[in-house]
């Protein structure tokens, strides 16, 4: 039902209001009053009011009842009121033939009837759903939930506090460790609080059996053996202990004394003669007290083999909380007995997950969810009564929700294992089961065939498939007794006939009920099933508010004198938001159902944060509105096939509030949340970049799924991996356990939601199904891989192109490759970017799954790609037109020469400052910073910096305080040098052992001081100390991994790599962005490409997922940037005043080899990270503040080309309060995009000017030559211009790569590294 509302003035003072309802019933009442000003009490008959015909006053004279008129499906009402006093009326609504009552959040609607003073109005219109609800406009924020750890963390902490070792887990250590005993089975048997262990182990070819217990009283084993189950055969002669006697079917042997670690226990040993037993039955005896495995014999079975991994000798149980798994398995074959075994099990198990940290917990989740979905046995030769399940459930139930109580941080792990089991209860809730089947039965005459089947299983061992059968029952009914539907419900739900049969108490037949039971049938069971439901069903929705609000029975023989008082403290208004819930479950049109669920949800959160009485109740209950949240939005998918593209974000933010009120660190998912809010505004608005907008947090959104998904992975796969193994569970319900998980909550639901809209948001916004970030035609063969981490060092020995899952930002591209597809969304200028450019391979990303899912089904084939702009064409080829394309360096017939590094010698200085810095000191990165300052405009800073030049890393290891370190790295070396990789890491670790020689520290204060850099150990010898581990982290870096086999990769001589530090004085940036002054995926020379991200630079340029802010911006129009894509990286990176200390190697920026970014930089402090919120950044919603902050950033890289002369640069810098800051360029490598036949012509000019030249620049007193193969000899830090000296005997070219190079051909003489940058601008 829908209500609309009209208020509009009529004649003179009169104002008419109109109500019209649709799709209504024909009982509808208008329950109403009218307010004055500042007044609450309804005014009733307000004077000046016609009142409509039929209104009359309610008995107790405080409000009036009007009936609706229909006409067709509608229902209509007219009011005019002509009294001036009168402010608006309220109202609810009642359909008086149901008695339902429908009002606003469970408070009254309210129509104003005149605007504030001073707003014209032509008339107003007020709409909602009828009864639906009035979201509270509270601030999204308020939601905030931040106790989650991180999984280092967590890790951590299971470390750290390792569950207390009983005697009995030291004797098995004992046996492992000491005997080299190898255990074959194992099982743990409860004695009241003590227990017994029965172990069988094998060493050097002897068979034991070992029994220890840490049970007070002195005891007697009685045992026997057995070659069959239920078998008692007494052991020979030969194998009894001393001090045993030998009975007719048995033996009984004494225990001895023992101690470990001042524990004592008692143990027996029995040796076996052979291997023909499949196990030993046993009892124990204490005085004259025999003691039983419950009512039954203990039993050891021989046949059921521990896994191999809990020898220690495998890494199955890797990122588990493996001693907690295998007591679980220890004790699974009691869990098998029923239900009641296994949630008392669990009960008691609580303790031990508790200190094993979120590791522990996530094992107790595995094994719930196995037992949920019917992977492990529920009842076996064991009759229980249903409250004594009911009441171990309870008891489970309170234990976590002790846990919830004290630990935050685990909150959203417990709330899934709860999800898994039922609500329980002490006292009848569990007899009721028992109780109801026989007044079903009687009342109507059911007595035998399946339902007296059911009522026997119903009896013994109730379960819930019980809540299934009585669904089936009522469907069965429902359907006019078609006992295909039965069937239907059963099978659906994961029960077959043979499952059915497999019941202690079978039921082997089908319901073959009469029409005339029907009604009373139904009537009954659906009583019958809130029974049920309390017990098993931890998410019904029905049974969870009725506990929490409170009920008394009314069905006579059902719940009799059953009363459940309602939970203390409810929000104002809750049961009656419930209550509109309940009304509105089966609603086609879900929307307000779940705003309603929602705001249920927002209404109890405050309560779920505290210590509240029946705490569990409610903690259900919220369980129980997520379920249902996903269940509706799942049946609301066929709806939403051809709705708009604001109805589909609308349901997109629904979803991720319902996600982010289930999730422990839910601050990224809340600013997804608000971003959603603002883009439908956007929209709803008509900015033209709504799409644009919508799309970036769309990314964010899949890509905190992404991140949730792993996060799942890695804490619960291991754990499902290893108890699966243990328990002996289908390998394939093993391998898809998290997925499961996933599916199973609202994630899956978002996702397929963020899929309907993905296509519209590129449409809109023009963006094409792919990205191009570095834009090629190739061809090659399809290969698939997961994550191009793995595959970053392979060399495929034909064309490849690598369709792949996973792209972090950082790898290398392997040799052999041409093309690298993926869904992953890397920065256009991260460093996997820019190696796919430099390396003419084809780097893209495609948002469509249709075609990457195409490309994936080619895998093996030979595919042809072309790219455009937005679009990648490709074709299926033969073989035979796979074309391998020569290097561009194999021109004439030669190989381009090998890549070489000249070592760097210590030149007697510890630290230098900015006007010292030269070739053979620093890297072309420092020597650019100092080119740069003084030169660039005074909008424009430069920070202040000193650098630690080549060959102080090396001194200083020399240094005889660093004996032991060196000696040890010089053993590492050499193995690293026989391919021993795992020694890098060694390296870097030894290497943070370095001593400060006192002339290092001293020499660095003072080039620092003079500098106006603050000193660090001004603020303490802590400061320092933190300051020089940085500078050992940046030195050590020459040794991680990827830079190590990126130059081995090249055959670059790794010993000859020198590593200067760049220091500098950190700007506590607003915005740090990486400008590329000729746009790197289109070539546009005349187009500044550039990126930006809110913080430091360190989320751009290293490996952070997402994307950053992206803008173009002609050379021509600098004021007009062009945003091409929003960010929707979820971290930024903040830092206040602190140094940095930047890796500066003579390897970086070496022609022909990209090094720029293989080693580290690192700050003196540890930055901060911070979730972002987009919405309240003046960068993505302040346009004025965008295009000034954009146009300055392009501006600031136009002027630094020009100062190179216009040759392309690569330019990082930040934002700080308006101020562009510059913080390094290099030379943009693959800037120039010149045609190949330009190529060709720009080698041969290469060639013929370094055969023929030698070029001389006059330097205050130095000669500086450019040798034949480019390179410049000498410091040219100061070089003053002089003209090019050319021979009359050395023909001039004249070609179009000459003229490409204008005033500036010492571009062609040997490209950016190498070459002194600011050489640049001597040559002309």
């Amino acid at each position: 039902m829908y209500v609309q509302v009209d208020v509009k003035p009529s004649s003179g003072s009169m104002v008419e209001i109109e109500l019209v309802a649709t799709n209504t019933g024909s009982n509808l009442a208008l329950h109403w009053g009218a307010l004055q000003p500042g007044r609450s009490e309804w005014v009733v008959p307000p004077a000046g009011i016609r009142l409509p015909e039929g209104t009359i006053r309610t008995p107790d004279d405080a409000a009036l009842r009007t009936p609706f008129k229909n006409s067709g499906s509608n229902s209509t009402l007219k009011i005019e009121i002509d009294n001036q006093g009168l402010e608006s009326i309220e109202f609810v609504i009642v359909d008086e033939a149901q008695n339902k009552w429908f009002k606003n959040n469970g408070q009254n609607f309210q129509v104003h009837m005149r605007p504030p003073a001073g707003h014209h109005h032509q008339g107003q219109q007020h709409s909602a759903t009828a009864g639906s609800i009035g979201r509270k406009n509270r601030d999204v924020m308020q939601l905030l939930s931040k106790n989650a750890s991180t999984n280092d963390q967590v890790n951590k902490a299971a470390e750290a506090t390792p569950s207390k070792c009983t005697v009995l887990d030291l004797f098995i250590k004992s046996l492992q460790e000491k005997h080299g005993s190898q255990v074959l089975c194992k099982k743990v048997f409860k004695l009241g609080e003590k227990e017994i262990l029965a172990l069988m182990s094998q060493v050097q070819g002897s068979t034991k059996v070992h029994l220890a217990t840490d049970h007070v009283e002195p005891l007697i084993l009685h045992w026997a053996l057995a070659q069959k189950p239920g078998e008692w055969k007494a052991p020979p002669p030969g194998i009894v202990p001393a001090g045993s006697t030998l009975l007719e079917i048995a033996c009984e042997s004494p225990f001895s004394d023992a101690e470990l670690n001042g524990l004592h226990y008692q143990v027996l040993e029995i040796e076996l003669d052979d291997d023909s037993y499949k196990g030993m039955p046993f009892v124990l005896r204490s005085n004259q007290t025999w003691i039983k495995n419950s009512t039954s014999d203990f039993y050891l079975d021989f046949s059921r083999r521990t896994a191999k991994s809990s020898e220690g000798t495998s890494d199955d149980s890797k990122g588990t909380a493996k001693a907690l798994l295998e007591r679980i398995a220890d004790l699974e074959e009691d869990a098998q007995r029923s239900l009641m075994h296994r949630f008392n099990i669990a009960a008691d198990l609580v303790d031990q997950a508790k200190d094993a940290g979120q590791l522990g917990l996530a094992g107790l989740l595995v094994w719930m969810k196995f037992m949920a979905t019917r992977q492990l046995i529920w009842n076996k030769n064991y009759n229980v009564k249903p409250r004594e399940i009911s009441q171990a459930q309870d008891r489970f139930t309170d234990n976590l929700q002790s846990l919830y109580k004290m630990y935050p941080q685990h909150r959203e792990m417990l709330r899934m294992i709860m999800y898994t089991v039922g609500r329980g209860g002490q006292g009848d809730v569990g007899q009721r089961i028992r109780d109801e089947i026989l007044v079903i039965q009687r009342n109507n005459n059911c007595m035998g065939g399946m339902m007296e089947e059911w009522h026997q299983k119903l009896h013994n061992n109730t379960s819930p498939d019980d809540v299934v059968i009585c669904q089936a029952l009522m469907d069965y009914m429902n359907s006019d007794l078609d006992i295909k539907v039965y069937w239907d419900t059963l099978n659906k739900n994961g029960i077959t006939k043979e499952r059915l049969l497999s019941y202690d108490h079978p039921i082997h037949s089908e319901p073959n009920l009469k029409s005339e039971q029907k009604e009373g049938l139904l009537h009954d069971l659906t009583n019958y099933m809130r029974s049920l439901k309390a017990v098993h069903s931890g998410a019904d929705l029905e049974s969870a508010i009725g506990t929490c609000t409170g009920y008394t029975s009314e069905s006579q023989g059902f719940m009799v004198g059953v009363e459940v008082n309602p939970v203390k403290g409810l929000p104002s208004g809750f049961p009656e938001l419930l209550k509109f819930v309940l009304d509105h479950i089966e609603d086609k049109s879900v929307e307000s159902l779940v705003e309603g669920l929602l705001e249920a949800r927002a209404a109890l959160r405050p309560l779920l944060l505290s210590s509240t009485e029946r705490l569990k109740d409610l903690i259900f209950l919220d369980i129980a509105l997520d379920s249902t949240v996903r269940t509706a939005i799942e049946r609301s998918f066929e709806n939403l096939n051809n709705a708009s593209s604001e109805k589909i974000m609308y349901f997109i933010s629904l979803v991720v509030e319902n996600l982010a009120l289930s999730t422990d660190d839910n601050e990224n998912l809340l600013c997804c949340l608000k971003g959603w809010n603002h883009a439908l505004e956007m929209s709803k608005h008509s900015d033209d970049q709504w799409a644009l907008y919508a799309k970036a947090f769309l990314d964010r959104t899949r890509l905190a799924l992404a991140t949730k998904g792993e996060e799942y992975h890695d804490i619960l796969q291991p754990s499902a991996e290893y108890l699966g193994s243990l328990l002996g569970i289908e390998q394939w319900t093993v391998n898809i356990f998290t997925e499961e998980i996933i599916r199973s909550g609202s994630a899956a639901s978002l996702s397929l939601l963020l899929n309907r809209l993905d296509p519209v948001l590129r449409n809109v916004a023009n963006l094409g199904s792919w990205q191009i970030i570095s834009p090629v035609d190739v061809a090659g063969y399809v290969v698939v891989v997961d994550q191009l981490l793995t595959v970053q060092h392979k060399s495929y020995d034909k064309p490849t192109i690598l369709v792949v899952e996973g792209v972090k930002g950082e790898e290398e591209i392997p040799d052999g490759v041409v093309a690298v597809l993926t869904p992953d969304m890397p920065d256009v200028l991260s460093h996997v970017s820019v190696r796919a450019r430099n390396s003419k391979v084809l780097f893209a990303t495609c948002f469509d799954p249709k075609i990457l899912s195409e490309l994936e089904q080619n895998e093996g084939k030979v595919l042809s790609l072309k790219p455009a702009s937005v679009d990648i064409s490709y074709r299926e080829i033969p073989e035979s037109e796979l074309l391998v394309s020569s290097s561009i360096d194999t021109v004439d017939g030669q190989k381009a020469p090998s890549l070489s590094l000249a070592k760097k010698q210590f030149l007697g200085k510890y630290a230098i400052s900015a006007e010292e810095f030269s070739d053979e000191m620093v890297g072309a990165k420092s020597r650019n910073i100092a080119y740069l300052n003084g030169k660039v405009p005074s909008w424009v800073s430069v920070p202040t910096s000193v650098a630690l030049p080549f060959g102080t890393f090396e001194t200083v290891l020399s240094d005889k305080i660093n004996k032991e370190v060196s000696q040890k790295v010089k053993i590492l070396t050499e193995k690293l040098d026989q391919g021993e990789l795992g020694a890098l890491s060694e390296i870097r670790n030894v290497l943070l052992n370095l001593t400060a020689p006192t002339y290092l520290v001293s020499e660095l204060k003072e080039k620092m001081q003079s500098s106006g850099m603050p000193w660090p150990g001004d603020e303490g010898e802590q400061r320092w100390e933190q300051a020089w581990t940085a500078i050992k982290k940046v030195l050590a870096s020459k040794w991680n991994e990827r830079a190590y086999l990126s130059t081995r990769k090249v055959k670059l001589d790794h010993s000859n790599l020198s590593m200067a530090v760049l220091v500098q004085q950190i700007v506590s940036a607003d915005y740090a962005f990486v400008i590329h002054t000729t746009n790197p995926s289109s070539g546009e020379r005349s187009e500044i490409y550039a990126e930006v991200v809110k913080g430091l630079g360190e989320t751009l340029v290293g490996a952070y997922p997402g994307r950053a802010m992206s803008f173009v911006c002609s050379k021509n129009n600098l004021e007009s940037p062009k945003v091409l894509g929003y960010p929707s990286k979820p971290i930024g990176l903040f830092i206040q005043k602190s140094i940095i200390f930047r890796s500066d190697s003579n390897g970086e920026d070496l022609e022909g080899y990209a090094g720029a970014g293989l080693y580290d930089s690192v700050p003196m402090d540890k930055e901060e990270q911070v979730v972002l919120d987009y919405t309240t950044d003046p960068l993505v919603t302040d346009c004025s503040f965008r295009t000034s902050t954009l146009s300055s950033i392009a501006r600031a890289g136009y002027d630094i080309e020009q100062l190179y002369g216009g040759s392309p640069q690569d330019i990082e810098g930040v934002v700080k309060d308006g101020k562009i800051y510059i913080v390094q360029t290099r030379p943009q490598i693959g800037g120039e995009e010149l045609e190949v036949d330009e190529l060709l012509d720009l080698q041969q000019l290469r060639r013929h000017i370094l055969d023929h030249l030698r070029v001389y620049l006059v330097v205050v007193g130095v000669v500086v030559e450019v040798r034949r193969d480019g390179c410049v000899v000498g410091d040219t830090t100061h070089a003053a211009a002089a003209p090019l000296d050319c021979s009359p005997n050395i023909p001039i070219l004249s070609s179009p790569a000459a003229a490409r190079l204008g005033s500036h051909p010492a571009a062609a003489l040997g490209g950016e590294a190498g070459c002194e940058s600011s050489s640049r601008d001597a040559v002309h």
